[in-house]
């Protein structure tokens, strides 16, 4: 305990920048499944095939290749084409970055997939009689769609949620300073690893059972009034 007392600090600071990686991922990973959903979902064959090759591609890589590949590759990419249109300078990405880029991207594929089951499993009769009625398309996603559909997708937004937070830890790999690189460098200098794994081993438990506490409060709000067997 003494150790984990004197390195407080520095697990702190990397159990802030796992948080912070998990949320900012989280924003571009859930506006990459709506978008993945809506076009998965639209009669447009061009936006079809766009999103099923996305969802296809980035669910048959594995996570780590994708954010070695982002980081290493991307900034090459990125520079050379600035380089051949002087559009810029270099461009230096960042561990946050393209870890958050790339966790967000890998995660929106699977959002995609919960979002679409999700809007697949509203009656059609209610968006019909909702158009029936005079309702423009946005309020009837306001109204009848948005409601129904965060309920039906909060099992699996969940559940990837929970995944996409432990991912995060790949990161690591790269450089980023994280709650796993920290508790890795402090165990290492120290000759304590078991401890600092250990005590990282802990902290993401308290991270996914408070997760699991905010997710329960939304199920309960989104199922009011919903008859139950």
């Amino acid at each position: 305990m003494e150790l984990l007392v004197e390195y407080r600090g520095q697990l702190l600071a990397g159990l802030v920048t796992t948080v912070q990686l998990a949320l900012a991922s989280l924003v571009l990973s859930v506006t990459l499944g709506l978008l993945g959903a809506w076009a998965k979902l639209s009669a447009n064959r061009a936006a079809n095939a766009l999103a099923g090759a996305y969802t296809t591609v980035v669910r048959g890589v594995p996570d780590l290749v994708l954010i070695m590949l982002v980081f290493f590759g991307g900034q090459v990419t990125v520079n050379a084409i600035g380089s051949a249109t002087g559009l810029w300078d270099y461009v230096e990405i960042s561990q946050f970055v393209a870890g958050a880029l790339t966790i967000g991207v890998i995660f929106g594929a699977y959002f995609t997939e919960t979002f679409r089951g999700a809007i697949l499993a509203i009656p059609r009769g209610q968006i019909e009689a909702g158009i029936s009625t005079g309702m423009s398309r946005p309020l009837v996603f306001r109204r009848i769609i948005w409601p129904q559909m965060v309920r039906y997708a909060l099992p699996g937004f969940g559940n990837n949620w929970l995944v996409q937070l432990k991912t995060t830890a790949l990161v690591s790999v790269i450089g980023l300073q994280d709650l796993v690189y920290n508790a890795f460098s402090a165990g290492r200098s120290t000759g304590a690893l078991f401890t600092f794994m250990a005590a990282a081993f802990v902290i993401y438990l308290a991270l996914t059972a408070l997760s699991d506490l905010g997710l329960r409060a939304l199920e309960r709000r989104y199922s009011r009034g919903v008859a139950r067997a």
